[in-house]
């Protein structure tokens, strides 16, 4: 079977498996795991081949063209290249992972059919952007992702705070694809092709027309998707759909889309200095703005959240200085360490019985109750501090080395945007350390009763935790070997960005330690969980399936009550409350959009309802008035007609003598 065979399976199995496992769920139950875990596995192997057949080499293209559109064809096409062969593969892993893992953590959800369903279909279409050559079918792949998210960010539908951040998602990603279709429209009549090999063709010899506006444009539609500032607020909020669909979103589908967008068109983007000080800005304030965002977090998947954010500032921020491959490399690097990390958070969560991470510093002994999630934990927030030879060491000193080659003018891009990405860099590298050591310290060294004991976790939670450990320590000792699958030269890091990087990760670790234990003595700086479990809100009695399906803490309000003893503030001082909120941007745009939005909404229904229906019930008004005033008249008296008629008569008689005497 020929390799382009092989890459047309590969987003073509999960979708079949999608659409079997929304025709069968119901009727025959017993399928819905196999129909959900197989066909992503066999992509998996499918697309592991591809890799392997591509080889890094030279991309593979093959195209048929669909129907014939007019002066721009659309065509369906493939165009594999290296990190396109290695995308792929990391998407169908962190998948197939999210899939075994869902077997077990949603296995008494009653809506488990339709979600593996959704899952796989949003598997599909990430892996159909990530292998398509033609920009209007990479459309197709982007928009399913947009309404598989608000599906599965909405599974809790019972809960307002579900409903509210699927639609919040939905919206805030469909406002950034509206100025995205217009640039893709505005580059395909610069270039006269929506194949993504011509344009970059016909960027190489100077065709575009426009590329400011172009980039600009683009760049509206990946910040929605990819969650950059200022659209990244949906992102936080996702976290109130399962920690499953968390993983998968944060690690390899949705907001890896856009990154991967501009990686793949970059060339477009590199055409105009404005867009690439534009997305180093963007990657600048994203970097650091969620840092310190994460550091204010209560609930431990927020604070995956807005690292997730911070992350992907990153790889925006080595797409900002021209340097696609180290973007893509720790585009998987970071894929592999916040799936686990998102999963690991859901066996402690499951453990718990509470996200809240104000809680679990008042538990004793969780570390020992989910060892596999504590040491898997542990190697990712290590790679996600950049500690070496962890994954994420490797992937951000790449993006750090490509920033410090552009600031000093080795690179086609700005040297400004290089200083701009160097700087918030090493600055989000401390504070990425510094909230990744306080998530540790706070659930796995809390003090006070023992953790709750609900049992012993799933063997299907736990190993794919293992599984996922792998590549988020081998990773980065791989570099030479990926090497030849990047076209870049900035996969080694130099010893003045791993001096750097390293030295500030573990400042930002060693001031959240010493903040920790200094507070952890403080008098009175814990309340017991006793108190908690006193608390007359309080439900310890919740079982942790009820925790998980309702996606309640098992513990009352009491349990996120704040934590004096918490790092975070005392790091953060009077910064911490604003942070802890993402800097008011919600209540921002909800002034600035929101209610102005709502006003007007109440001023047309108020016109529609006072002011036009009025106007209608008042034309309906008067022959309803004439109507009545008829029907008065008709007695069914004979007489009466007789008399009426006879009246009528001489009226008309008088009438026709006075009209001629006025003629006389």
């Amino acid at each position: 079977m020929t390799t382009t065979t092989l890459a047309v399976l590969v987003p073509l199995l999960p979708f079949l498996g999608a659409v079997a496992g929304l025709l069968l769920g119901r009727t025959v139950p017993g399928f819905v795991r196999p129909l959900a875990l197989l066909p992503t596995v066999a992509a998996l192997a499918l697309a592991i081949t591809v890799a392997v057949r591509q080889g890094g080499g030279a991309a593979i293209d093959a195209a048929t063209q669909l129907t014939p559109t007019g002066s721009i064809p659309i065509d369906l096409a493939l165009h594999i290249d290296g990190f396109a062969a290695l995308v792929a593969v990391l998407v169908t892993v962190v998948a197939t992972c999210v899939q075994a893992y869902s077997t077990a953590y949603l296995r008494d959800d009653p809506r488990y059919a339709s979600y593996a369903a959704v899952v796989s279909l949003f598997t599909a279409a990430m892996l159909l952007v990530v292998y398509s050559g033609d920009l209007m079918v990479l459309l197709v792949g982007w928009e399913i992702m947009g309404i598989c998210s608000y599906f599965l960010v909405g599974h809790y539908w019972e809960t307002p705070e579900a409903r509210a951040a699927s639609l919040k998602a939905f919206l805030v990603t469909k406002l950034g694809d509206v100025p995205f279709l217009f640039g893709l429209f505005a580059l395909a009549a610069d270039t006269g092709t929506f194949r993504i090999a011509d344009i970059l063709k016909e960027v190489a010899t100077g065709g575009l027309d426009h590329p400011t506006l172009i980039a600009l444009l683009l760049v509206v539609g990946v910040a929605g998707k990819s969650a950059q500032f200022p659209l990244h607020t949906w992102l936080p909020d996702a976290m109130a759909g399962p920690t499953p669909v968390s993983a998968l979103i944060h690690a390899a589908t949705m907001v890896a889309a856009g990154i991967y967008f501009v990686a793949r068109l970059l060339p477009v983007f590199a055409a105009s200095a404005v867009a690439m000080t534009v997305l180093a800005v963007m990657a600048a304030v994203t970097m650091a703005g969620s840092a310190l965002a994460a550091l204010a977090q209560d609930d431990i998947k927020r604070v995956l959240a807005y690292s997730t954010i911070g992350q992907l500032g990153y790889m925006t921020g080595a797409l900002a200085v021209g340097d696609a491959g180290a973007a893509v490399f720790h585009l998987l690097s970071h894929g592999a360490f916040k799936a686990l990390l998102f999963l690991g958070a859901g066996v402690i969560i499951h453990a718990a019985g509470t996200n809240s991470l104000a809680a679990m510093s008042r538990m004793d002994g969780l570390a020992k109750r989910i060892p596999d999630a504590y040491w898997t934990m542990t190697i990712a927030l290590l790679a996600l501090a950049a500690i070496p030879p962890f994954a994420g060491f490797f992937s951000k000193e790449a993006v750090l080395v490509a920033a410090e080659h552009t600031a000093f003018g080795d690179s086609a891009a700005p040297s400004g945007a290089g200083w701009i990405v160097l700087i918030s860099g090493l600055l989000t590298a401390l504070l990425t350390a510094a909230y990744a050591t306080r998530l540790w310290l706070l659930a796995f060294r809390g003090r006070g009763p023992a953790a709750p004991d609900h049992g012993k976790q799933p063997i299907a939670m736990t190993a794919t935790l293992w599984v996922l450990a792998v590549p988020s320590l081998g990773l980065g000792l791989s570099v030479g070997q990926l090497a030849g699958w990047f076209d870049v030269q900035s996969l080694t890091p130099t010893v003045t960005t791993a001096i750097l990087g390293t030295g500030v990760a573990l400042v930002g670790g060693i001031m959240t330690y010493g903040s920790w234990r200094a507070l952890r003595y403080r008098a009175g700086s814990n309340i017991p969980l006793g108190a908690v479990a006193a608390h007359p809100d309080a439900d310890p009695a919740t079982s942790e399936e009820e925790a998980i399906a309702t996606h309640r803490a098992a513990y009352g309000d009491i349990a996120s009550a704040p934590d004096p003893g918490d790092p975070g503030r005392l790091l953060l001082g009077p910064l911490h409350r604003h942070a802890a909120t993402g800097f008011h941007l919600d209540a921002l745009y909800a002034a600035l959009f929101v209610r102005p939005v709502r006003a007007g909404a109440e001023l047309v229904r108020f016109l529609d309802r006072e002011v036009i229906d009025t106007y209608v019930r008042g034309a309906g008004t008067l022959p309803r008035w004439l109507g009545n005033a008829v029907r008065l008249t008709q007695t069914g008296n004979v007489q009466t007609y007789l008399a009426a008629l006879l009246a009528g008569s001489v009226v008309l008689a008088i009438a026709a003598v006075l009209v001629a005497a006025a003629g006389a």
